[in-house]
């Protein structure tokens, strides 16, 4: 195998997110849903025979030493491996907008490397080189929607009637980002929600589907982001509720009936999304 084309990288949406504590390293304790999206990125793969690699942006460009470039000597790395790859990314989930995008690039190239270098690794393998990057990282390697503890490292799969299949959701991103450090550094947010179970979030959620708990750092960053106050607003007066999803500053809500996408303003980006439920690429590693 010389290359893998059109690989997806799919966005996550948090259906709520509490901070639950402080670890002495000052990591944040966290509890989420992470819910799969069909908005994706997709990245291109060509193996070299030399250990270089290197990345080329079709779309928006990404930093000079990204997570996918990270991923990729990470696992060569950890596996010695001496072959190396050219990446292309065709940029299409926003950036600083809580959709996880970074991530999932990274994920996607540490699944897909692993089968073009034919490495072998398993998830769990794949799961400690990831986790080394960043923390939810191992979420898109897991391959399904998932309840997410500890500092995004610790997932359990949720049963199936947790989220309806074919769910939709409209995704609002403004043109502002916001920078994750900057949210959870702030003395101004809460870090004392009191745990939930996966129980409690099938039993409330069943009742009022998409609306358990929500988003802590939600009302930091609005303060820190006028424009996810305004994307709330504009839902609302679509007739939507909305959240913020992950540290922002993309908004959604679950979509109830037909919107009026052109009274947004026209600088934000406004996406109508479907929960995936299983990654593209759940079968690429094995589990053990």
């Amino acid at each position: 195998m010389r290359a893998l084309h059109d690989v997806p990288a799919p966005a996550k949406l948090n259906l709520f997110l509490h901070v639950t504590g402080r670890r002495a390293d000052g990591y944040h304790l966290l509890q989420s849903v992470f819910m799969l999206i069909d908005w994706c990125d997709r990245l291109h793969f060509e193996r070299l025979d030399s250990a270089a690699v290197s990345r080329e942006d079709l779309a928006a460009p990404l930093p000079a030493d990204d997570l996918c470039l990270k991923a990729a000597r990470a696992l060569q790395a950890a596996t010695g491996c001496t072959q190396g790859a050219r990446i292309t990314t065709d940029k299409r989930i926003p950036a600083q907008a809580g959709l996880g995008g970074g991530s999932s690039d990274a994920a996607t190239t540490l699944l897909a490397l692993n089968r073009l270098w034919a490495l072998g690794l398993t998830r769990r393998q794949l799961h400690a080189i990831g986790l080394s990057l960043g923390a939810d990282i191992p979420f898109f390697l897991g391959g399904r929607d998932a309840w997410v503890e500890g500092i995004g490292d610790v997932l359990a799969p949720l049963p199936p009637q947790a989220i309806a299949a074919g769910s939709r959701f409209v995704v609002v991103k403004p043109r502002a980002g916001l920078d994750t450090g900057a949210i959870f550094s702030d003395p101004r947010l809460r870090r004392d929600s009191q745990p939930a179970t996966i129980a409690g979030f099938i039993g409330e959620h069943a009742l009022e589907p998409f609306r358990f708990g929500r988003n802590d750092l939600q009302p930091v960053a609005q303060s820190l982001c006028p424009e996810i106050a305004q994307a709330l607003e504009w839902l609302a007066s679509q007739g939507l509720s909305g959240r913020m999803t992950g540290s922002g500053s993309a908004v959604f809500a679950p979509m109830t009936h037909a919107i009026d996408a052109a009274s947004a303003p026209s600088a934000w980006s406004i996406k109508v999304c479907e929960n995936l439920g299983l990654h593209p690429l759940a079968g690429w590693a094995g589990d053990e």
